[in-house]
């Protein structure tokens, strides 16, 4: 695959999947169309050599898998994780606010978003509901309204003019949205109606009454490259749809010889807390169903397996230089970025970046490295949970970005391609290069 297309896959991808639900299930069209077949928790599985099967949890975490030729406990798995989720506002459950004659709608911050970006922007809505239908059934739809709808103004400087150096956000009054004047206008505000409407235009008579939903705001500016050679790709949520689509365009051109795994967890954003998210069992518990039950073979299987944890990584900023190491300073466009962090925020230990490397040898990529400064605090990654639940050697990496965490965010247009590349390598990998240590079963006394 040339770089120009994987680029203009990934540009595509992130703009069709403006919330986690979205992402989901543009993976899983990916995948069907790939030849994966869709395996469903509820039911019983029998898992045929040389497969390619994927499962989805809660319509925002995904794992898909391959099978190779069954005999995992000697094989092992080739993994690599990422996160559908990304820092955002979410619609809150009763939203409905008037004031001094506009309608607002309320939200919620969802993870550590950089509120600065959100204000000026053409906003739309999308996510998940949950419906009543005709025949008494809840089911749920993915929503999306796709035209900017709302916009969070900022205050003039003539009134604040302080802001340029002294400005705070309030998050609970200072980033409402504003949705409709009503100065001319008898018409009232009702979000459920408003997506009720939204949803009859999907779903015709069978809707009878919307119970729930799932919704955050985003930015309706598609994805770019800029750069005066489009040497960056400007988009929201680059953190971290960029490690899912390497992910699955790695998987995707797998020849399914060796077993491979790609995880897309929900929930990364705010700690993994959940059913679905990498701090709950959904993982372990499909890996155990993969492994036909048998804990003994899950044990030696993860033994012979690796965990590449993808999350993008802090490419250093040359306006900000000061907040790097000086010796660890990611370029965009010089390669992924192995990710340290002694405290174990990263779960990279010398084995799995020598590994790592041995990879990017292979597929004649140069990598990076970055560790944070010791006065200041780093954030993590699905990494260091997955390691500690399942005790499988694990490394942190990531393609660098600026701007991480706010509405627009800038990456090089070289290294996620670079990325996809050394992961292609991992899922090609028959066995894992380390040498074992020899036992004897005589031990002297």
């Amino acid at each position: 695959m040339k770089i120009s297309h994987f680029n203009e896959g990934l540009l595509s991808f992130i703009e069709a999947s403006p919330s986690p639900y979205h992402a989901v299930k543009n993976l899983s069209v990916a995948l069907e169309q790939a030849g994966f077949e869709q395996l469903y928790e509820r039911e019983p599985w029998d898992l045929e050599p040389d497969g390619r099967y994927y499962v989805t949890r809660n319509g925002s975490s995904l794992i898909a898998f391959t099978t190779g030729d069954l005999n995992l406990a000697e094989s092992g798995l080739r993994m690599v994780g990422a996160h559908t989720d990304s820092p955002c506002l979410k619609v809150k459950p009763t939203p409905e606010i008037e004031a001094h004659g506009y309608h607002q709608i309320g939200v919620e911050v969802y993870g550590g978003v950089l509120l600065n970006p959100w204000f000026d922007r053409d906003l739309s809505i999308a996510g998940k509901l949950s419906y009543q239908s005709a025949d008494d059934l809840i089911k749920s739809e993915l929503i999306d309204f796709e035209k900017p709808l709302v916009t969070i103004p900022s205050l003039a400087i003539h009134l604040d003019r302080k802001a340029n150096k002294e400005r705070s956000i309030n998050a609970q009054t200072d980033i409402t949205p504003i949705l409709l004047n009503t100065t001319n206008s008898k018409q009232s505000l009702d979000f459920t109606q408003l997506i009720y409407k939204q949803l009859q235009k999907h779903c015709d008579s069978d809707v009878v009454k919307v119970l729930d939903y799932d919704l955050c705001l985003y930015d309706t500016q598609p994805p770019a490259l800029t750069g005066l050679n489009e040497e960056f790709i400007s988009s929201a949520r680059l953190d971290n749809l960029l490690s899912c689509y390497l992910g699955l365009v790695a998987m995707m051109h797998n020849d399914g010889s060796v077993p491979t795994v790609l995880i897309c967890n929900d929930h990364e954003e705010v700690g993994s807390r959940s059913s679905h998210g990498a701090n709950g069992p959904f993982l372990q518990s499909i890996l155990m169903r993969i492994m036909d039950g048998n804990e003994e073979a899950l044990g030696q299987c993860l033994d012979e397996s690796m965990l590449i944890s993808c999350d993008n990584a802090h490419g250093i900023h040359p306006n900000f230089a000061s907040k790097h190491d000086g010796q660890h300073t990611p370029i965009l466009n010089k390669g992924p970025v192995i990710k340290y962090n002694a405290s174990q925020s990263y779960a990279t230990n010398h084995e799995t970046a020598s590994l790592f490397r041995f990879l990017c040898d292979q597929a004649k990529v140069k990598p990076q490295s970055f560790v944070m400064r010791n006065d200041m605090a780093c954030g993590s990654t699905i990494g260091p949970i997955t390691a500690a639940k399942l005790g499988v050697r694990t490394i942190d990496v990531g393609a660098p970005q600026w701007a991480m965490h706010s509405i627009r965010e800038i990456a090089g247009t070289k290294d996620a391609y670079q990325l996809y590349k050394v992961i292609q390598e991992f899922f090609q990998l028959e066995e894992l290069p380390v040498e074992r240590p020899e036992y004897d079963s005589e031990i002297p006394v």
